[in-house]
């Protein structure tokens, strides 16, 4: 709207020169230009900041899908323990963030290595951004601490969770997302200058800030802790210990597809804005419409290839895994969701899948235990995001997402643009991993190092819910349950056998 201004010397000269009031009557109507403009303009922030509010919410309405996801996918006997970690998740991250968090994420100016104003929300909301913004980014990091609880399920002191949920949301998601998303980060595409490769790490909604993050988190934690008892054999053969409710994980995926449609379009952060190409129905709109298709053909390609992949190699059809691969396909294109084409969308959601079933696959041979799939699917996926955006992003949805940057920056290599995006894409992938590592890692030794990790094993052979919240979340009682004899145990009612005779006729 800064283009519609007014001036009464400009109107004066097209006024009758013979009219006395030709000056004032030139006023009146640059003051009611002047009016109408600004309405236009509070108007547009109005409606963009609605927008990235809604976003916000959709973002948010994931930690329930989160808490369903982890609550079908763990044994009855930890139901409660699970679905208060991800209340915790929400609650401490959202102290932690408000504290430090989006400070060292976006408090500029700063150097491009961390953020250092806005603590508390001091001197904000400001030119850069708003409350909604803060909401937005706040999501996010919980999503991320969320993503980490699901590996160490099962098997963590109520404790451990506190400090590690208020670290990662307060510390290290920040500073990862200053690094990508912050415009003085030193690796971020929204850079003023000396992109990394000319480009800077195309990241849009967080296949690498968010899901590698929270995946690479949780691996340490798992490695560190162990696998669940009962998870391997003597002999190192591993041995399924179902969730107790694949109607939940359902529910849990489908909630977290629905939230998709924040974290993905809602990256956008507006919508109100014309990509001045002449035409009228062509805006961010558009663009958000685009990702909003290619997110869901991502994660539908993943559910499908996964389906069908596993009946070939296990010989059955698993809802469990198809809502796995689902998550997997929607993590993935989180990355390079907004400058790829749609058809290119199924070819990352199909890779997507086959990159879950091997670290699934490594991950048994390797005797690691994570209950949710988290480090193998947010990690592993994740990842293969970062390189597939490399690979295809489009040259004229670069250019449009990243208006007004350096011209003829580079795009994906198989779409001509040269391997300098990809390169781009390499290095983040090396430092998240490299961060995650050196901050996570040693965070999850020490708590291991003070007995702060694992519970015992009683409390774990008898479940966190009864010895640690008090009572189980509903009666029900696991397959693998040692404390119920055969008499209690419910067995399949087989049809009584009848006896025909012969009727004579």
């Amino acid at each position: 709207m800064a283009s519609l201004s007014c001036s009464a010397t400009d109107l004066t000269p097209f006024l009758s020169s013979g009219t006395a009031n030709a000056s004032a009557l030139a006023a009146y109507l640059c003051v009611r230009f002047d009016t109408i403009a600004n309405k236009l303009s509070d108007t547009t922030y109005a409606i963009d900041n609605t927008y990235l509010l809604f976003s916000a919410y959709l973002v948010f309405a994931m930690q329930l899908g989160f808490a369903m996801l982890c609550a079908g996918s763990v044994r009855a006997k930890n139901t409660m323990n699970i679905m208060l970690t991800n209340v915790l998740d929400a609650a401490a991250g959202g102290l932690s963030y408000y504290l430090f968090g989006f400070a060292f994420a976006f408090g500029t100016p700063s150097n491009g290595f961390i953020g250092h104003h806005f603590f508390g929300l001091t001197d904000y909301p400001s030119a850069s951004g708003d409350y909604s913004f803060f909401l937005y980014q706040w999501a996010f990091a919980i999503a991320a601490a969320g993503i980490t609880s699901g590996s160490i399920a099962e098997r963590t002191q109520f404790v451990a969770y506190l400090i590690y949920s208020t670290f990662l949301t307060g510390f290290v998601y920040p500073v990862v997302s200053h690094w990508f998303w912050s415009s003085d980060g030193w690796a971020s595409p929204t850079h003023t200058d000396n992109l990394l490769f000319g480009s800077g790490a195309i990241d849009f909604a967080g296949s690498g800030v968010v899901h590698m993050v929270g995946g690479i988190a949780g691996l340490w934690g798992a490695l560190i802790e162990g696998p669940r008892i009962g998870r391997f054999d003597r002999s190192g053969r591993a041995v399924a210990l179902r969730g107790h409710s694949a109607s939940l994980v359902v529910l849990g995926s489908f909630l977290l597809w629905f939230g998709w449609y924040g974290f993905n379009p809602g990256s956008f952060l507006t919508i109100a804005k014309s990509y001045g190409d002449g035409s009228s129905y062509y805006g961010q709109w558009s663009a958000i419409g685009r990702t909003a298709v290619t997110t869901t053909l991502a994660g539908s390609t993943a559910a499908l290839t996964t389906l069908f992949s596993k009946r070939l190699l296990v010989g059955h059809w698993n809802v469990l895994d198809v809502c796995n691969g689902l998550l997997g396909g929607f993590a993935a294109i989180t990355s390079g969701c907004s400058v790829v084409e749609p058809w290119a969308a199924i070819i990352c959601g199909f890779v997507a899948s086959w990159v879950l079933i091997g670290c699934n696959k490594l991950a048994e041979k390797l005797k690691y235990d994570d209950p949710l799939e988290a480090a193998q699917l947010h990690g592993g996926c994740g990842a293969w995001g970062l390189i597939f955006t490399g690979l295809f992003a489009t040259k004229s949805y670069v250019d449009e997402v990243y208006q007004g940057r350096k011209p003829g920056r580079p795009y994906g290599l198989f779409m001509g643009g040269g391997g300098k995006l990809l390169a781009a894409q390499l290095v983040q992938i090396v430092v998240v991993l490299g961060w995650v590592t050196v901050t996570m890692g040693p965070l999850f030794y020490v708590l291991h190092k003070l007995k702060l990790l694992r519970i015992s094993r009683d409390d774990e052979m008898a479940g966190m819910d009864l010895t640690r919240h008090g009572g189980f979340a509903y009666a029900y009682r696991d397959e693998d349950d040692p404390s119920i004899g055969p008499s209690f145990m419910m067995g399949k009612v087989q049809p009584a056998l009848e006896t025909s005779t012969a009727t004579p006729v």
